[in-house]
């Protein structure tokens, strides 16, 4: 499902609210998720998951077409980790 099949979604589940309106919300949404990770913190969405950001560390990898080695810079990486309940979904246990 991409973005605007979610806005289209929740704007058909709830005719109450101007297309436009939820595509604020859903924008909103992930803007504060986004802002709180840029920031370093961590977001959890209780019964879907939570996101969070690691560090990955510099090193020396290699570039797969010329086999040369190349330094990695030191970075940051978001990362997701699933909450139970979706998990029992995803696994028919629900």
């Amino acid at each position: 499902m991409i973005r605007s099949e979610l806005i289209q979604k929740i704007a058909d589940d709830n005719p109450h609210l101007y297309q436009r309106d939820v595509e604020r919300i859903v924008n909103t949404v992930f803007d504060e998720i986004t802002g709180a990770m840029a920031r370093g913190d961590r977001v959890e969405l209780r019964g879907f998951g939570a996101f969070s950001v690691k560090k990955r560390d510099a090193r020396v990898g290699r570039n797969p077409r010329t086999g040369e080695t190349v330094n990695v810079e030191e970075k940051h990486v978001p990362f997701f980790k699933t909450g139970k309940l979706l998990r029992d979904r995803l696994n028919g246990k629900s």
